[in-house]
């Protein structure tokens, strides 16, 4: 009896002097102890700023259409030189930096993407110009599972709204690049893409700052709050999982990547609208997009990830459906409701696979990030091939029909968590 008393007694005083020691720590020394907005705030704006320069390249797809002659298909090959050199190396950079971190691979990949900048705005080939859009994915696959990282580990477990608030950042400077380049390139030409390199470099200064963070605090911090916040899935469920998502990212981002890629080009052939025009209904799909990405995370930690999964697609799916049978007005408006509902989608799905595979964040951001643009360019390619046998008018008529696909959330396994 005495000894287990000795025992009991010495637990306690070891628990107090570990009370006591947090209590003690700077506040940056404890990302898990609360959301810490600042953190969280500026990877959301080095997202926005990142891609604020990914929506620039098919915001210049008319233009460069026009003045190297490409036929859609070309446009479709350059969305997918870029889309899939982002997404083949983003899995496997969030895999190394898993168990070898790089905290400054973040400030170096946006270098890469200012000289891919550069490259853009001076091509003068087709070639060129499948070099600079590889050149600025490279940039993309360091940024998305590094900067994501550091947005859970500053959420305090409040998961889903610090990857809604990340991403919204992301969706944010997407609505922003089109009008920009309505604004700065289209009206000069090519060589204005180079102003571009100011946002590369405001970003460069954003992503040092959180890397100055990330070495103070230590990012093995990440692997603990994410073991600490659920135990994962087993292996079969795991594997169940990720077909489903596939599914799910499938039929998000194709759709996804009709109205990015070629939503301009659908407004100008059907309603005979000019460039400028065409530009600012994108702007509002895109705006649209941000609103409901921001709304999708905290609702996910309130409901649970597949409810929100579930609200995303089948609630877009009459919208869908709808738009292209609808005049210029309810085009607006139905292209405004699918952002807003089917963009809420993403947050749930990212967070839904940190918490089935927990301790590899980098891993699964990388991962989702990496369907997103790999299935996104091999979207848009394929879309642009049809859109040069079919016409683009079809192409929205027959990808309506993909938001049903959601009904793939039903075999999702629960991972324990709301």
């Amino acid at each position: 009896m005495t000894s287990r008393t000795a025992i009991a007694e010495t637990t306690a005083e070891i628990s107090a002097q570990a009370t006591a020691a947090a209590h003690a720590a700077p506040a940056s020394a404890a990302p898990t102890s609360g959301f810490l907005l600042p953190i969280v705030g500026g990877a959301a704006l080095a997202h926005l700023l990142n891609d604020m320069i990914q929506a620039m390249l098919p915001a210049v797809f008319p233009m460069l259409k026009t003045g190297f002659a490409l036929s859609f298909g070309q446009i479709g090959v350059i969305a997918l030189v870029y889309q899939v050199t982002a997404s083949l190396l983003q899995p496997w950079i969030g895999l190394y930096t898993d168990k070898h971190p790089k905290p400054y691979l973040l400030p170096s990949g946006m270098v890469m993407t200012l000289i891919g900048i550069g490259l853009l705005a001076t091509a003068d080939s087709y070639a060129m110009l499948l070099v600079a859009a590889a050149v600025v994915g490279v940039g993309s696959a360091t940024f998305h599972p590094e900067a994501s990282r550091i947005a859970r580990l500053a959420s305090g477990g409040r998961f889903g709204t610090a990857q809604s608030t990340f991403q919204v950042g992301g969706n944010t400077g997407s609505a922003i690049g089109p009008l920009l380049t309505a604004a700065i390139v289209i009206p000069y030409g090519q060589r204005a893409i180079a102003w571009f390199m100011f946002v590369a470099l405001a970003a460069i200064f954003v992503l040092y700052r959180l890397t100055r963070w990330v070495l103070h605090n230590g990012s093995a911090k990440a692997k603990g709050l994410a073991r600490r916040h659920g135990e994962g899935l087993d292996r079969r469920r795991v594997i169940r999982a990720v077909l489903v998502i596939c599914v799910l990212m499938f039929a998000k981002f194709v759709y996804i990547a009709s109205f990015t890629n070629y939503f301009t080009f659908y407004l100008i052939e059907r309603f005979d609208l000019s460039v400028r025009q065409s530009q600012l209904f994108l702007f509002m799909f895109l705006a649209a997009v941000a609103a409901g990405t921001f709304a999708g995370g905290p609702v996910g930690d309130r409901i649970g990830r597949k409810a929100v999964i579930w609200i995303s697609f089948l609630g877009v799916a009459p919208f869908a459906l709808a738009l292209p049978y609808a005049g210029l007005a309810w085009t607006a408006a139905l292209a405004i409701a699918i952002g807003l509902v089917m963009s809420s989608a993403f947050a749930a799905l990212v967070v839904y696979a940190q918490e089935a595979v927990p301790g590899r964040v980098g891993m699964v951001s990388g991962l989702m990030f990496g369907l997103m643009f790999g299935i996104g360019g091999i979207g848009a390619a394929a879309l642009g091939d049809l859109a040069d046998t079919h016409g683009i008018v079809w192409v929205y008529g027959m990808t309506s029909f993909l938001p049903l696909l959601g009904l793939a959330t039903a075999f999702l396994p629960e991972t324990g968590r709301k």
